[in-house]
């Protein structure tokens, strides 16, 4: 398996507002924002060269959740794909994807599609969800969503292969002789694990080729890492696997307002110095938030990334 960026340099992605509003990260502007908008920031960030753009993925939320976690989330799959007609370059990342709520084929379908549709931009991530009435109202196994999202993820290798007709025995999941084209555009499609459990760091050790880590604070991806090196040699797994990191809330320049006291500000240089640390740690990716009031300002802080402190991560 090839890695999906190069070896040795530090690349930034972005998770993209609007289209999940959490009240933990959206800002109030998302609430009233339209498709263009999210065509906008998507297309800002293609242009300032971001390595991805990603998306979420709930398909209902209770009450008891819908304070804090809202009820807007797109649909990872009818949003990347309306992502992949409106960009050229930026990858197109879930992350991340609860495959336990759905069929291993019916997933197979939706991402080959994605992928075919974008020329081979897909980066499937993926998790195994935590909310429980979720999985109840679609018929799907929430005490044992770890061991199905272990068989999910190895039933999809099968099925997102070259194979016309995948066959796959499993104890949960079996198929053969059941054809599905599209075929994905990449060979193999790269698939980043989401989570910082014991057992999604497990999971992105042996079967993952990369990791997505869910909030780990500086000083802990360090020994996560190392962990993640440790299984996956003892599986005998040799192929490249990437290590993702979420950065702090950032601001490129001086704001005139309040963007709270974790948010990182200030000019190019400072911001690329700060971030820099994250290469030194052993990651090969970082996720990038940015504050702002409105659509424009949004845009312009991308723009400013790509143009001003992009350049400086690998110098």
């Amino acid at each position: 398996m090839a890695r999906v960026f190069a070896e040795g340099r530090l690349v930034y992605g972005m998770q993209l507002p609007i289209q999940s509003q959490s009240t933990i990260y959206a800002e109030p502007w998302e609430a009233a924002a339209t498709a263009l908008d999210l065509a906008e920031v998507a297309r800002a960030a293609d242009r300032a060269g971001f390595g991805y753009i990603a998306t979420c993925d709930h398909v209902a939320i209770p009450r008891r959740l819908a304070g804090p976690m809202s009820t807007v989330w797109y649909d990872p799959v009818a949003t990347l794909a309306f992502l992949a007609g409106i960009t050229a370059r930026v990858r197109l990342l879930s992350h991340v994807a609860i495959l336990g709520l759905r069929h291993p084929l019916l997933s197979a379908k939706q991402y080959a599609t994605v992928d075919h549709l974008s020329g081979g931009r897909l980066i499937l991530g993926v998790g195994a969800g935590h909310v429980q009435e979720e999985f109840e109202i679609l018929g799907a196994d929430f005490a044992g969503r770890g061991a199905v999202l272990d068989e999910t993820l190895d039933a999809l290798r099968a099925a997102l292969g070259p194979e016309e007709y995948p066959e796959f025995e499993g104890e949960l999941f079996s198929f053969k002789d059941l054809g599905q084209r599209p075929r994905p555009a990449q060979a193999r499609i790269p698939v980043w694990v989401g989570g910082s459990s014991p057992a999604a760091v497990r999971r992105a050790a042996v079967r993952g080729d990369g990791w997505l880590p869910q909030g780990d604070p500086r000083d802990r991806l360090p020994g996560q890492i190392a962990r993640i090196k440790e299984l996956r040699a003892a599986a005998g797994v040799t192929d490249p696997i990437e290590f993702g990191a979420i950065t702090e809330a950032l601001y490129v320049g001086e704001p005139g307002w309040d963007t709270g006291r974790r948010t990182l500000t200030g000019k190019a240089e400072a911001l690329a110095e700060s971030l820099r640390e994250y290469g030194a740690l052993g990651v090969d990716q970082i996720q990038v938030r940015f504050r702002s009031r409105d659509r424009a300002e949004l845009t312009d802080q991308i723009t400013a990334f790509g143009a001003e402190v992009g350049p400086l991560l690998n110098a």
